[in-house]
């Protein structure tokens, strides 16, 4: 039985590739941040070339897009569960608390790259005009979900619900980055004073 070598297809390769510097990269970007993470340390961490990288990602700033984007999909699935799960209005204010690697737990080194990212997209208009449709596509999404479980649950926030996604996200990103660099800030607890008079009691 011995002697035999699987060999991988041409697209399992470039799975492999795409996979390899999507890992190398997020170790990078945790080490050291987006502005000093080089395109030249993340793929010797992956065991590749400038080429591969900018064939398959584009640039540094595509391959930091490519990462958030798989984060992102999956929180959005996960809030997805959670909203649809909750019983009455506490509830649903602690759902949406940010939690995990993107509130900073654990990673937070994740938001002060993430803040790093914003500052340095905010001078690149093309491609600062590509993340914010993104981003408007999926607080749509986030709008949507909010839209069904505020009704069933008979729960009506103070601001319309595209301008709480909006909030909430600007809120999660903040307090993260002040966990960042001060760990004994009780962050959950703000963020929970901060959404509960967003959606006041005395709803059913």
């Amino acid at each position: 039985m011995g002697g035999w070598v699987t060999r991988l297809t041409r697209a399992q390769q470039q799975q492999r590739t795409h996979e390899q510097l999507l890992e190398a990269g997020w170790s990078v970007f945790m080490r050291r941040g987006f502005l000093a993470a080089t395109v030249e340390e993340i793929v010797a961490e992956a065991g590749y070339t400038r080429g591969a990288l900018y064939k398959h990602f584009g640039g540094k700033e595509g391959l930091w897009l490519a990462i958030t984007d798989v984060q992102v999909d999956e929180h959005l699935l996960h809030l997805a569960d959670r909203l649809d799960g909750v019983a009455g209005r506490d509830e649903l204010v602690e759902a949406l608390v940010p939690v995990g690697p993107v509130f900073g737990e654990g990673e937070p080194r994740r938001s002060v790259a993430a803040y790093e990212f914003a500052a340095w997209i905010a001078g690149q208009p093309e491609l600062a005009a590509t993340v914010v449709a993104t981003q408007k596509l999926r607080e749509a999404r986030i709008v949507e979900m909010l839209e069904r479980n505020c009704a069933r649950l008979g729960v009506q926030p103070v601001m319309p619900l595209p301008h709480v996604v909006v909030f909430v996200g600007a809120l999660g990103g903040s307090l993260a980055l002040r966990r960042a660099v001060d760990p004994d800030t009780d962050v959950r607890a703000i963020a929970i004073g901060a959404l509960a008079a967003v959606f006041p009691k005395g709803q059913s």
